[in-house]
């Protein structure tokens, strides 16, 4: 399928995305092996990351898919987001758990003084929801339309491992109008992992990490943790400033979660061997959210209240106050001076 980009409407220019062809391998596989990795369940993703990652680092996020984006945008002006604004129109899909929207609008400036607005339009499975992708974008840009009447361009970032699943434009006939609406697609699955790791800019580790979770979703938690470290390293060879590090380095680590939670707090202490890094800031926020809606917080049951006792065992090792193990773990002080 060709897609018309509609950026080259606007007198803007996205990086040409060419497919590529996937050689398929076999392989003698014991039986014992075989059985192994039957019981191997596909990886939890935290998809909500992506609406985080666009704001942590915009500018390179614009730089990655406008190739001539310092010629076009004034970075001196920061970019706007306003998403929120539309979310009542789109009401999380209740019964399709394998289905999520990640949608961002961000406002940018050009440098000739004028707005200039970019609809993000992530879907993150590859699963159809109950809405028409393509009805679900035009419903977008509609309302977007309506509200600022300013141009819009429109990028689709498709980050399910369903090669099938291929976003085609909008199209309604009726006694002889038609009516059309092409929209700028980027497939991580169709991108290389070479060509990722030579391109010099960050959000580039962010499409990598994307790609692993899609390609190695059913690795070992050693495994994972490999691929987190060898993530990092691309990230450091960037030599990104420390508020754009952490914005990705958040990503990579939560992205694609370890089953064990044990071993994040091991991937953590490596990390800080190697990097000299300590926590970024943000972090306990976030696994004090996680935790509460994984029903640590409450004590929902018995498995959950034996991880916080065992995250809470390996914090200790390494120091942490006993109040912060405390609110993040929800255990009382007496619970972790016991351990």
């Amino acid at each position: 399928m060709k897609i018309v980009l509609l950026a080259e409407k606007q007198g803007l220019r996205f990086a040409v995305i060419k497919p590529i062809k996937l050689e398929l391998t076999t392989s003698i596989v014991k039986p014992k092996q075989q059985k192994r990795k039957a019981r191997r369940k596909p990886r939890r993703r935290d998809d909500l990351l992506w609406k985080a990652i666009v704001e942590d680092v915009s500018e390179d996020f614009l730089r990655f898919f406008f190739p001539e984006a310092d010629a076009l945008f004034d970075f001196s002006r920061k970019c706007e987001y306003l998403d929120k604004e539309f979310d009542p129109f789109f009401p999380y899909e209740e019964n399709t758990a394998a289905v999520r929207y990640v949608d961002k609008l961000i406002k940018v400036y050009l440098k000739n003084g004028t707005e200039k607005w970019i609809a993000i339009h992530v879907e993150v499975q590859n699963q159809r929801g109950k809405e028409d992708f393509s009805s679900r974008m035009i419903r977008y840009w509609y309302l977007m339309k309506e509200k600022y009447n300013v141009s819009i361009t429109a990028l689709a970032i498709i980050t399910g491992s369903n090669n099938k699943f291929k976003p085609t434009p909008y199209v309604e006939k009726c006694l002889g109008t038609k009516l059309t609406y092409e929209y700028n697609v980027y497939s991580i699955l169709d991108q290389r992992e070479a060509a990722l790791q030579a391109n010099p800019n960050p959000f580039a580790v962010v499409i990598l990490a994307a790609l692993s979770a899609i390609r190695k979703k059913k690795v070992t938690d050693l495994e994972l943790k490999a691929i987190k470290h060898e993530l990092n390293r691309e990230l450091t060879k960037r030599k990104p400033d420390a508020v754009k590090h952490k914005g990705i380095m958040n990503f990579i680590k939560y992205y694609m979660n370890f089953e064990n939670p044990k071993m994040m707090i091991t991937f953590d202490r490596e990390l800080q061997a190697l990097t000299g890094r300590t926590t970024p800031m943000g972090t306990e926020e976030y696994l004090l959210d996680k935790f509460k809606k994984e029903g640590i917080a409450e004590g929902e049951a018995k498995g959950r209240h034996d991880e916080a006792l065992e995250i809470a065992r390996e914090m200790k090792k390494d120091k942490f106050p006993v109040e912060t193990i405390a609110k993040l773990t929800k255990l009382t002080i007496q619970e972790i001076e016991a351990l």
